[in-house]
């Protein structure tokens, strides 16, 4: 049964209402499944294409733990992403997703952690914030969050510095200067294909070569340039010296045994993509809605300077390194909660699809048929007043903080779902918060946040 404005037409589906919301998709996905029972819709789509859309909690641990067998990526969403990031991890099901996971999980879980704890963890903020926070001048902060991002992910995973921010350079330039743009498109022309109300409709405009698929190929084409002066970059140095290593991805994975990433340049090409991305639009993202948001708490930002002020006061006479060790990031209570409570309310993939293999049924007794795609929406989660209470559209960073001792509280993963949960739990979730506390804590000691937000982020952009 469909509330009322909710039904369904013959043969179109829901396509009527889609449409009429398109300009609000996220909040009309929160909306359907809000004014069902257990916060589940059934979605018709022209075609005979149906779903579930869902912001219960109780499904998204049965996609995710308790049935993952049979909730893969599935090939459409594959198609929609493979001219970009080809058979990357996020774009792969079964050994391939399994076999780049393990090399994935090594690094992340061994060698970083331990280049983080012989080293300091941050750098200062990027140098285009501070000299707009001392000059009061305005500063498009969502561009430098993605380019400072990116060349982090990319010293850290792949040794590599790209330097994209105009002055990390040192001379007031950015090198590969057109890169991130081009990034910056690929990765939203290739989103914008799950957006079509038609499915398949993208396929019609590619095969014509016309409006976001004319563009497409060209952004993509300079993304695989880069990444391939990357990867011949890392396989000439490693002729050249015998024995060389580097305690990277890319090198454990040029370095791998197995064939497929050893021989074939494609793959090793979907694996750079891949971590670019995760690095670059999740941590920039989720950092610029951070900031956005704690501009309208002033309270949350004293405690997280006065957080800062602690630690620095317990470090030793004479210690006036500019970054921050793990143990110290860990001490961050408030910090890690305001950067929770940001990707509760705004999460970086804001809605998940899979695809049903075969004929299931849901904890709540919705019948799911092989075929069906099913999508757990982040986003709505972080706004149900089910799971959050009667608040849960406010941004309050001491809901995840322990009244008794002020230390960080986290909540079930399958109702947070911002970095997955269960076998596709994001391997990168220590490294994200690690870098958002560290740009954090170093924005605030020299003053460089948002005093106030003037507009949200992505809106001057259109």
């Amino acid at each position: 049964m469909y509330p009322p404005g909710l039904e369904p037409y013959p043969l179109i589906g829901h396509l009527p209402q889609f449409l009429a919301n398109r300009h609000r998709v996220l909040d009309w996905m929160t909306e359907a499944p809000e004014r069902q029972p257990t916060c589940t819709f059934v979605l018709r789509r022209p075609g005979g294409v149906r779903g579930a859309i869902t912001a219960n909690p109780a499904h998204v641990e049965h996609f995710l733990r308790g049935s993952f067998d049979n909730y893969p990526k599935g090939p459409r969403f594959a198609s929609l992403l493979h001219d970009f990031i080809g058979r990357g991890i996020f774009n792969a099901d079964g050994e391939a997703w399994r076999a780049q996971r393990k090399v994935a999980s090594h690094e992340f879980n061994t060698r970083l952690r331990g280049a983080l704890r012989a080293r300091r963890a941050a750098r200062p903020p990027p140098p285009a914030a501070a000299r707009a926070a001392a000059s009061g001048a305005r500063l498009d902060l969502q561009d430098v969050l993605e380019r400072f991002a990116f060349d982090n992910i990319c010293r850290v995973a792949f040794d590599h510095d790209p330097r994209q921010l105009p002055d990390a350079g040192g001379d007031g330039t950015a090198h590969d200067s057109g890169f991130a743009d081009a990034f910056r498109d690929a990765a939203s022309l290739s989103a914008g294909r799950f957006r079509y109300a038609v499915p398949g409709f993208w396929k019609i405009k590619k095969a014509l070569n016309v409006g976001s698929e004319r563009r497409l190929p060209e952004s993509i084409a300079m993304v695989h340039d880069f990444a391939d002066r990357i990867i011949q970059s890392r396989r000439e140095e490693m002729r050249m010296r015998d024995g060389f290593e580097k305690h990277d991805l890319l090198s454990r994975f040029t370095a791998s045994h197995d064939e497929t990433y050893s021989e074939s340049e494609v793959p090793l090409r979907d694996v750079v993509i891949s971590f670019l991305l995760a690095g670059r639009e999740t941590t920039s993202s989720a950092l610029t809605w951070f900031f956005w948001l704690l501009s309208s708490r002033p309270d949350v930002q004293r405690r997280i300077r006065g957080e800062v002020a602690t630690v620095r006061a317990r470090r030793a006479q004479g210690d006036d390194v500019v970054g921050f060790d793990l143990d110290e990031l860990r001490e961050m209570h408030n910090a890690h909660a305001a950067i929770t409570e940001s990707m509760r309310l705004y999460p970086p993939v804001p809605v998940n699809s899979l695809r049903a293999e075969t004929d299931d049924v849901l904890p709540d007794g919705t019948a799911v048929e092989a075929g069906w795609f099913v999508a757990y929406n982040s986003y709505g989660m972080g706004r149900m007043e089910s799971i959050w209470g009667h608040d849960a559209r406010e941004y309050r960073p001491e809901r995840w903080l322990n009244p008794a001792d002020g230390t960080f509280r986290p909540d079930s993963p399958f109702w947070f779902v911002a970095f997955h949960a269960g076998p596709r739990l994001c391997q990168g979730k220590e490294m994200a918060y690690i870098q958002m506390k560290s740009i954090g804590r170093a924005s605030s000691r020299t003053s460089t946040w948002p005093s106030t937000a003037r507009t949200a982020p992505g809106r001057a952009r259109r």
